[in-house]
């Protein structure tokens, strides 16, 4: 006899006696609801009240790994579950009942055709559906089954006890939804979904953003054109399998009426099913051209996240057309539930979202990266020796730099306009670096680890890894050259301006107050090197918004719009419009990182202070530039004092840091854009000590 019921809060809330004398047809829509998610709650943690048969083995295996994995929990209670139906007939009756009448009331397609895809075609509306998904709860108050689903399979380990379930239960489980095996109402839910996800898929393809960016070789046939018109003609056949045409008599199964009709809407059927797979790997195919585009002419989240969704319908009608046409369907809806399930999983995950339709977006944000940093890179003596010309260049440039900082500070404006026009300081010196063909060291590594992670694609060989050593060698000689030229003339310059002002006036440009501050702040005894480091980011950031810049003029075409909009070409003449562009699309790149650069060292620090964050920026040119003036308005005889050697090595540290985070970061952007992962990184080690014991020098001084 059935035990008393009872509540079993610890255990998913319910015992299973509790659940089938709760089982009511007649019970409103919510109560029905969530009588079944509580059924699922009891399969996943209750307890099983009676040993459970002897587990039922399939003859024919889902594949290897699942026949060899032990039964899992879930599948032998709901053994024991249909076990206890069958011998008790009056709960089998009501949960008969109440499953056929949440199937027959609930929106089928919600599930089938709408769940895992976004109402909206943009990366941005599916963020704000996934955040409020998050926060907001879900009802059961719902004839939506897609919001249904996620209540009842809240997990993503639900997709492998589903996937477990072996035949023989799952043919015991049917007769509670569909009775009469063979039947074709079943099939009505899945035929609409592939009829409405055709219908989209079309829409699509239609859209000009994806249409207009597809290969013409593709889509000479016009697949997408076809594709509704054929789900429609599946669905027909589907549909008529078995029926009677119209003015006939029933047809009973035993006839030869009924066979030869069969046979006959069967075969039309699989026809009109494998072109229907044909049209769909090919919008399939379509859908990947579209990335080809983006590869060469800029990237937009929004198409990738478009293109994505059309992949996966393509996908789903696939699964629902194996789920009609199969001989064994249920075996076909439970691949497809539990493929539904890790789609849940999916939609709940912000992280998810972000990371794999952004991979794209930073994949083309580092090759822009990647392109200028070719440059900084010096692989022979003539390129270092242009590099130490060019850093010493930025040098002098900033060497001015530093005075303007000391001017902007003496003006004593408010907060905010001090760190404005520090800002445009920065920012017209690095922005006039660029133009006059300088350099600026610390900008070097956020640029330059895009270029040596493509060295990184393949390390199946030694000379692959020794090509990778090399990249390193002469990346590190750049690095050195770059500081080396920045610092051999800003110090000199500042000192020396110094001095003549001093000579010339009878003080210093630079005052004493205002060197005091500087040894008190460059110290390394202080924050510097948090500064330092979080200047780094900066310089990263600054990388990044190059990229993104560069991506967004390409994506808009903004160099043929210059080079060929009429207005323009009446304005500069159709030569000058020409070089224009041109020129535009060769350094926009250059003038973001510059620019953002500039206003972020100014700007942040002024932000962060107004939030109650004393962060200040530590740049290894400039900060040796300030510790030049200092020396100039205290005399030569502090380079003898404990202080001065504190911001000797606070500069110190402060050009490594400013290098090796930027670098780190940037580096990791590349690696992870590019699907990377260091499994070889031992042997990367094991190289690169190779070639500092044996040729210690050729990470200082190029060989040739």
């Amino acid at each position: 006899m059935a035990k008393k019921a009872k509540r079993n809060p610890g255990r998913g809330g319910w015992d299973l006696t509790a659940l089938l004398n709760a089982a009511d047809p007649k019970a409103s829509l919510p109560e029905r609801h969530l009588w079944l998610i509580r059924l699922m709650e009891w399969l996943r943690h209750a307890t099983i009240e009676s040993a459970p048969q002897p587990p039922l083995v399939s003859r024919q295996p889902l594949d290897s790994q699942i026949e060899a994995l032990p039964t899992p929990r879930p599948v032998l209670r709901l053994r024991h579950l249909l076990g206890v139906l069958d011998r008790h007939p009056e709960h089998h009756e009501r949960v008969s009942q109440l499953l056929r009448r949440i199937w027959a009331e609930v929106d089928n397609a919600a599930l089938l055709a709408d769940f895992g895809f976004a109402p909206r075609m943009d990366l941005w509306g599916e963020l704000g559906r996934r955040v409020r998904a998050r926060v907001l709860p879900l009802t059961p108050a719902t004839t939506d089954l897609g919001e249904l689903f996620a209540l009842l399979f809240p997990h993503a380990d639900d997709a492998g006890w589903l996937l477990a379930i072996d035949d023989a239960t799952l043919e015991r489980l049917r007769t509670y939804v569909s009775p009469e095996r063979g039947g074709i109402a079943w099939r009505t839910p899945f035929l609409d979904a592939i009829v409405f996800l055709a219908s989209a898929v079309r829409a699509s393809g239609f859209a000009p953003a994806i249409r207009q960016r597809m290969s013409p070789e593709l889509i000479v046939d016009q697949p997408f054109r076809q594709l509704a018109r054929v789900a429609e003609v599946v669905s027909d056949h589907a549909q008529a399998r078995g029926s009677p045409a119209d003015g006939d008599p029933p047809m009973q199964a035993g006839d030869m009426r009924y066979r030869r009709t069969t046979l006959i809407t069967e075969a039309a059927l699989l026809q009109e099913a494998q072109y229907l797979r044909a049209l769909l790997d090919t919008c399939r195919r379509c859908a990947e051209s579209v990335h080809q585009h983006l590869e060469a002419h800029g990237v937009s989240v929004d198409v990738v996240f478009e293109v994505d969704q059309l992949r996966e319908r393509t996908l789903r009608i696939d699964s629902l057309l194996n789920c009609v046409i199969s001989p064994e369907p249920a075996r076909e809806i439970t691949r497809l539930l539990a493929e539904l399930v890790r789609t849940a999983d999916e939609r709940r995950s912000i992280r998810g979202l972000l990371a794999s339709h952004y991979s794209l977006l930073a994949r083309k944000v580092a090759e822009r990266s990647a392109e200028t940093g070719q440059h900084y890179i010096t692989r022979n003596r003539a390129e270092y020796k242009r590099m130490l010309l060019a850093a010493a260049g930025g040098g002098s440039v900033l060497a001015a730099t530093t005075f303007v900082k000391f001017a902007v500070l003496a003006l004593a404006l408010s907060a905010f306009w001090g760190g404005f026009w520090a800002g445009v300081n920065y920012a017209a010196s690095f922005v006039l670096i660029q133009l006059l063909h300088f350099t600026v060291a610390t900008k070097q590594p956020a640029m330059t680890a895009p270029a040596m992670a493509e060295k990184l694609v393949d390390l199946s060989t030694d000379a692959h890894v020794e090509g990778f050593v090399d990249e390193v060698a002469q990346l590190i000689r750049s690095q050195a050259a770059g500081i080396f030229g920045n610092l051999a003339l800003v110090a000199p310059i500042v000192l020396a301006v110094q001095l003549a002002w001093h000579a010339a006036f009878g003080a210093p440009l630079v005052g004493n107050k205002d060197a005091q501050h500087v040894l008190e702040s460059l110290t390394l005894l202080g924050w510097t090197p948090f500064f330092a480091a979080f200047t780094g980011v900066l310089l990263f950031a600054s990388s990044l918004i190059a990229g993104w810049v560069e991506n967004w003029f390409v994506w808009h075409r903004l160099d043929s719009a210059i080079a060929w909009n009429p207005r323009i070409v009446s304005k500069l003449g159709a030569a000058r419009a020409q070089r224009w562009g041109a020129y535009w699309r060769a350094n926009i790149s250059g003038f973001a990182s510059n620019i953002s650069l500039g206003f972020m060292l100014g700007v942040i620090p002024v932000v962060a202070l107004f939030f109650g964050l004393p962060i200040e920026v530590r740049h290894v040119t400039l900060s040796t530039g300030q510790l030049a003036a200092a020396v100039g308005a205290e005399g030569f005889g502090i380079m003898a004092s404990a202080p001065f050697w504190w911001c000797v090595a606070g500069i110190a540290l402060t050009g490594v840091l400013n290098v090796t985070v930027s670098f780190f970061m940037a580096f990791r952007v590349a690696l992870r854009s590019r699907g990377i992962r260091l499994v070889d990184r031992s042997r990367i080690y094991r190289a690169i000590r190779a070639r500092l014991w044996h040729r210690p020098l050729s990470f200082l001084w190029p060989a040739e």
